[in-house]
């Protein structure tokens, strides 16, 4: 059986040499031609019975007694997650899809133990509709560069010896053997920023911290993902939690820092479940807690759980919390690096920056650099949502284009419907109209057409989406989470959504747009946090790119999307009408009426503008007035 090397209780490796060590032992011990189901664990796979699965297989496994034949792990997120439970079997690298409790043992038995292909599990690609039986030879796959997410496929994330197996820890145990200002030398010229929003230099970051006065420093990882659709930090915590911890640790040892803290948002209990598994393992061998690998060096990290409040993603606002107090911004400078946990010197990075840091002392800094732009080097992960047929986390090389994005990898629009635009960087980024579709993703980039990279989070909207209600969604959702010290912010927000409710319900006015400009040029340039400053994107950039859906709806008293309500009317054909009495039937108003066979008519004083009539229609019968 493989995978004999175990972690005992007294090991502790006391040197780099002993890591490496370790590592051939692991290695040796893991034959890769031995029969692994690898089987997606992370929270998208799960919502669709990933669990379920996984105990299929094992009692599949036992009941047959091949448990020294067969190997099931378990991993991280996969990425696809709109056909999951995934899962790939190796050596012969089948990837299958939507795989059910049903499904399993004919994996044992034909794909497992005989090699044959299960073609009604296999992808089918939607031009060709040829089979496709390699993950990358699918066209999600197809233009990503997994670094950050590249473990993902293939380790447990709550088993240490993976990790190390795959050259995990090899990062800290080259930087224990540099001097703290070449590692920040190497980030630099790296050329990594930082993954959570603004897009600052992270070698900047740590120099300033380290060149800070005081003899205890802190290292915080935000994990307070608090944008729709966003859950790329979640993801890399859940599938991969040593590659943070490594990086932390080198940061710890290059900033000259004892302590971190990992702030992560309650809602995710999986990442903090694997997280604090990894954290005790990594004390154990001697990775984590006093004299790292054998050394003068001592760092420890704890978890500190966020109440999800979406303005602790900013990182004065998240030290507050981290300290017990109410969750507000406060005015900079003094900056963390400077002032932060505690009146002490603190640096903050998200997730992704911190699993990108041991790939770029292992790696080398001329690696990173290579891939991306001239202003934005490496990856980027995204969660890529909304209006488009694959739906996934996908981690991509700065610089692709978003066509490229949207259509490559996100198979384009389904249901044959037009593109409409794609919203980055969460709440408080811009939407990207079509015209701009093939910019290339990158910090600057984003930031001339009125958006920004944020967080990661990729929203596209079909026709059908309305951005005037865009808008206002946003902003509603900004309002309720703002910490409302300052004006701008708290005032601003909320009087830009009370035009916003005033336009999508019949009753707005020439001069509002003037107003909704002016307002958002106001809130930001005077919030005092980035929520604030930032709040404005989707006003401003729907205002730029779509001001005739806002003209439509003031003027013409009509939402070209059909989705505000107030301004929409459905209405039955008679000429294509044949009775059949279905919309009636669906109708929760029970405002339609009609003789069998005959035009039916909806009451306009009864009916709710739910769209159900619309839907029902085989006949193209109900029209959008």
């Amino acid at each position: 059986m493989q995978e004999k090397a175990k972690t005992e209780n007294s090991l502790r490796l006391g040197s780099p040499k002993q890591l490496e060590r370790y590592r051939a032992v692991l290695l040796k011990d893991r034959d890769p031609d031995f029969p692994t189901i690898y089987l997606c664990g992370g929270t998208g796979c799960r919502a669709s019975g990933a669990e379920a699965v996984a105990d299929a297989f094992r009692a599949e496994i036992g009941r047959r007694a091949l448990e020294v034949q067969v190997a099931l792990k378990e991993t991280g997120c996969r990425g696809f997650c709109e056909r999951g439970p995934l899962l790939v079997v190796e050596p012969t690298g089948v990837f299958y899809q939507h795989v059910t409790i049903e499904d399993v043992p004919e994996i044992i038995e034909k794909t497992v133990l005989q090699g044959e292909i299960i073609d009604r599990l296999l992808y089918e690609d939607p031009v060709t509709e040829e089979k496709l039986k390699a993950e990358f030879d699918i066209p999600f796959y197809r233009k990503q560069l997994r670094v950050v997410l590249a473990m993902n496929e293939h380790i447990d994330p709550t088993r240490i010896e993976d990790y190390i197996a795959a050259g995990g820890y090899a990062g800290l145990a080259k930087a224990l053997n540099m001097l703290p200002d070449d590692i920040i030398a190497e980030l630099l010229e790296s050329g990594l920023r930082g993954r959570g929003g603004a897009g600052f230099p992270t070698g900047k970051k740590w120099k300033a911290c380290r060149e800070a006065t005081g003899k205890t420093k802190f290292l915080i990882c935000n994990c307070d993902e608090g944008d729709p659709g966003a859950y790329m930090d979640r993801s890399i915590l859940e599938g991969n939690p040593h590659s943070v911890l490594e990086g932390m640790t080198i940061g710890a040892f290059a900033i000259g820092a004892s302590e971190g803290v990992v702030y992560v948002r309650n809602e995710y209990p999986l990442a903090v479940k694997h997280l604090t598994i990894a954290i005790g393992q990594a004390h154990a061998l001697g990775l984590l807690g006093e004299n790292i690998l054998g050394g003068h060096f001592s760092f420890d990290v704890s978890i500190c759980r966020g109440g999800g409040a979406f303005v602790c993603g900013e990182e004065t606002a998240l030290i507050a919390s981290v300290e017990g107090l109410q969750g507000e911004a406060r005015p900079r400078p003094p900056y963390p690096a400077q002032k932060g946990l505690w009146g002490r010197p603190t640096n903050i990075n998200n997730v992704e920056t911190w699993a990108n840091v041991p790939h770029i002392i292992s790696r080398g800094a001329k690696w990173f650099a290579g891939i991306g732009t001239e202003g934005s080097k490496g990856t980027k992960v995204f969660s890529l949502v909304g209006k488009i047929s694959n739906t996934g986390l996908v981690e991509v090389p700065m610089g692709i284009t978003m066509r490229e994005i949207v259509y490559d990898v996100g198979g384009g629009i389904p249901d044959g419907r037009k593109f409409k635009a794609v919203q980055s960087g969460g709440p408080s980024g811009g939407c990207i109209p079509e015209e701009h579709l093939d910019i290339a993703i990158d910090f600057d980039r984003l930031s001339e057409v009125g958006s920004m990279m944020g967080s990661g989070g990729l929203i596209v909207m079909d026709d059908r989406t309305c951005m005037v209600d865009v808008a206002r969604y946003f902003l509603k959702f900004l309002e309720e989470e703002s910490c409302g010290k300052c004006t701008p912010c708290r005032e601003g927000i909320r009087q830009m959504r009370i035009i916003l409710d005033r336009i999508v319900g019949g009753q707005g006015r020439d001069e509002d747009i003037d107003t909704l400009q002016e307002l958002a040029e106001t809130v930001a340039d005077a919030s005092l946090c980035g929520l604030g400053q930032t709040a404005p994107n989707p006003v401003l950039t729907t205002l730029r790119y779509f001001r005739d859906e806002y003209l439509a709806h003031i003027r013409d008293h009509t939402c070209p999307a059909g989705v505000c309500r107030a301004l929409i009317r459905y209405s039955i054909l008679d000429d294509k009408c044949v009775g059949c009495g279905v919309c009636a039937k669906a109708c929760p108003a029970e405002c339609i009426s009609g003789e069998k066979k005959k035009p039916h008519t909806i009451d306009q004083d009864k009916c709710i503008r739910c769209g159900v009539c619309m839907s029902k229609c085989k006949f193209d019968a109900v029209a959008l007035e």
